[in-house]
């Protein structure tokens, strides 16, 4: 029998209004509680939903509350997680677990003991399309796995300020793809070689690079190449191939819905996705749906930990390492 699950949301910006739109609309969840360091913000996301706005220690400190969604700035991430796990409520944070792989480190070796459900946003792992796959290559269908290609490409560059704050594009963006790596290969990364630049967005080639190339050997001799653009001219663009010694499977990237067009000038064809999170809105949904199943006691298979954030984040740290060095970084083994 299902039990109603009662979630408080931390963090109502962007992504959290997203997550907020999620837990109203499962039938499984009340979204009893938001909270914000913007109370305004908060209460506003609060009415449109049925509601209350709430401090973070009110929705932690509450009996009525059984989960708790970390949606907030990721610096917060971490203090936030570890509270919400002290306090007996199951988490979904949203990834990174912090910028830093050794507060994350610290934070997970604390809370791990305590029996408490938590996952780690890499709604990536429930893409239809990523899903087929990884249940293809699970069959057997292309042999051994022996080369991996995979493109993360978003349409539009992000603001400035989003760029400052984001702890890099290793760790903001590609870390989604280090972690769909480790997921489908069943296996981890031992070396990374990253070269970057700052070519859509010049300005940030202090901090960060926007366009970037990764090369990457798993343990058990996979070879995987990663490449990663914060802008192009055509859309968004997301593909993982998996060469096998029997063939290769493809999860390719979609295109908006749309008819093609047959003509003896040529053919015209529906363009892809405009953005990112047009491509990957239900993924948010799928997971926060996995995760409330997995606190009914249903076995969800693929469902990421802190295991997960901690070692898709060592890939990050060791690929930000390699970019800064310009040579070849080994992956730090992070096991708790």
């Amino acid at each position: 029998m299902q039990t109603l699950q009662r979630f408080a949301l931390i963090g109502s910006g962007f992504i959290g209004q997203v997550h907020a739109a999620n837990l109203a609309a499962h039938p499984g969840i009340e979204l009893a509680l938001v909270c914000d360091i913007d109370s305004s913000r908060a209460e506003a996301v609060a009415q449109r939903y049925g509601a209350q706005a709430a401090s973070v220690q009110q929705a932690l400190n509450s009996k009525a509350i059984d989960a708790v969604l970390i949606a907030s700035a990721t610096p917060t991430h971490a203090e936030l997680l570890e509270q919400a796990v002290l306090a007996g409520k199951a988490v979904y944070c949203e990834k990174p677990i912090d910028l830093s792989l050794q507060r994350a480190r610290e934070v997970v070796e604390k809370i791990s003991p305590i029996q408490v459900p938590v996952t780690v946003g890499f709604n990536r792992r429930f893409d239809q399309s990523h899903q087929q796959l990884k249940a293809q290559l699970k069959q057997g269908v292309i042999g051994r796995s022996e080369l991996i290609q995979m493109v993360c490409r978003a349409s539009e560059l992000p603001p400035l300020s989003y760029l400052q704050a984001s702890g890099g594009q290793m760790r903001d963006q590609a870390i989604h793809f280090f972690d769909l790596l480790r997921w489908l290969t069943e296996d981890e990364v031992k070396t990374v070689g990253a070269m970057g630049a700052a070519l859509a967005m010049p300005e940030i080639r202090d901090f960060d690079v926007d366009t970037s190339v990764l090369i990457m050997r798993m343990q058990q001799g996979v070879l995987a190449q990663l490449d990663n653009t914060r802008r192009t001219a055509y859309g968004y663009d997301e593909r993982i191939s998996v060469m096998g010694s029997e063939g290769m499977l493809s999860s390719e990237s979609q295109s908006a819905r749309g008819a093609t067009l047959y003509q003896r000038k040529g053919i015209t064809q529906p363009g892809l996705y405009a953005d990112w999170f047009s491509r990957v809105k239900e993924t948010y949904y799928t997971h926060l749906d996995a995760f409330v199943r997995h606190l009914n006691g249903e076995k969800v298979e693929g469902l990421p930990g802190l295991i997960d954030g901690l070692r898709a984040q060592a890939i990050a740290e060791a690929a930000q390492l390699s970019l800064t060095r310009g040579e070849f970084a080994d992956v730090e083994w992070v096991n708790i």
